[in-house]
């Protein structure tokens, strides 16, 4: 997982609400067992039945309860594939989020009026350092759970993560080897 620092760019709308995951990337296109491949199909049948356009801009802006339905991490890699860093909304469904920030795809959370406006500016500049989203219609602070603050500015997956803490584990390991109960094998 790549780190991420600053995130720049044009910002893409989609004003909707609800935004369930067989929407982001329809179940049809889940064959595949790699994780590639997947950005060419996202929001299929809204982008190809012309419900919506959208350009594959650095940050995307919708609406509340985005990621909402399935838990498919498919949806993450689509968005990713496609061209998002980071979605700026007023909310997730907890395991999208979680998703987000486990396959480095920011998940900012904004008010509805905040969103709103970040949408009408056109550009963005994301901070995750500083947590602030800065556009033209201002500079607004977010929050973000200081793990996955360091996730992402680390870079850090879930294995490198817990690599991170190697020295304890093997220290408290070498320590429950000598202190646990044991064994005696039977004659």
């Amino acid at each position: 997982m790549d780190a991420i620092d600053i995130i720049e760019g044009d910002v893409s709308v989609l004003p909707r609400s609800d935004v369930d995951t067989d929407q982001i990337i329809p179940k049809q296109f889940l064959k595949r067992i790699e994780r590639t491949g997947f950005g060419e199909f996202l929001f299929y049948d809204w982008l190809r039945s012309g419900e919506i356009t959208l350009e594959p801009n650095p940050i995307l802006v919708s609406g509340r309860n985005f990621g909402s339905g399935s838990s498919r991490e498919h949806a993450v890699w689509a968005l990713k594939q496609f061209g998002f860093d980071a979605v700026i909304a007023p909310s997730y469904s907890d395991i999208f989020y979680a998703n987000c920030t486990k396959n480095g795809l920011l998940p900012v959370i904004l008010g509805e009026d905040e969103c709103r406006a970040i949408a009408e500016a056109g550009r963005a500049r994301i901070d995750v350092d500083e947590q602030t989203v800065d556009s033209a219609a201002g500079v607004v602070r977010f929050e973000i759970d200081e793990a996955v603050k360091h996730r992402m500015l680390s870079g850090l997956d879930d294995i490198a993560m817990t690599l991170e803490r190697a020295a304890s584990i093997d220290e408290f390991e070498a320590a429950h080897a000598t202190s646990a109960p044991g064994t005696t094998e039977l004659a």
